[in-house]
């Protein structure tokens, strides 16, 4: 009995670890400077959150081979609570350059960020989630 409880508790304690972040899906992004999108699933990767492009559109919104299928768009998110992430990185296609980046999260809507040059030049766009 007394095991059992004491598992009972661990399980407990550590439920919320366990639960899904609330960023945790299928993204789509919005256009880049070519009129191209993608769907971007996020997902935790060790104790952060990693975005990876799974699917490619061109600008009449018809599916296209990319060979950035499977890379890494966003990661090394970090949960800061109030659905902020930070201190991660972002890829964009588009220009090939990776930003140092952040991410808001409110309801169906995720708007990420990228910034250069110490935080002097953003970038940034909404992402909307896939259902």
């Amino acid at each position: 009995m007394k095991r059992l409880l004491i598992v009972a508790l661990a399980l407990a304690i550590a439920a919320p670890a366990f639960a899904a972040d609330p960023v945790v899906g299928i993204w789509k992004s919005k256009p880049d400077d070519n009129g191209n999108f993608g769907y971007i699933r996020v997902a935790p990767c060790g104790a952060r959150i990693c975005g990876v492009l799974i699917k490619s559109f061109d600008k009449a919104g018809k599916p296209m081979a990319s060979p950035n299928i499977g890379r890494k768009i966003v990661w090394d998110m970090k949960a800061e609570g109030g659905g902020a992430y930070g201190a991660g990185k972002i890829w964009a296609p588009d220009r090939n350059q990776t930003y140092a980046s952040k991410m808001e999260l409110k309801g169906d809507v995720l708007t990420v960020k990228g910034c250069a040059l110490f935080g002097l030049v953003c970038r940034g766009q909404d992402w909307t989630r896939v259902k």
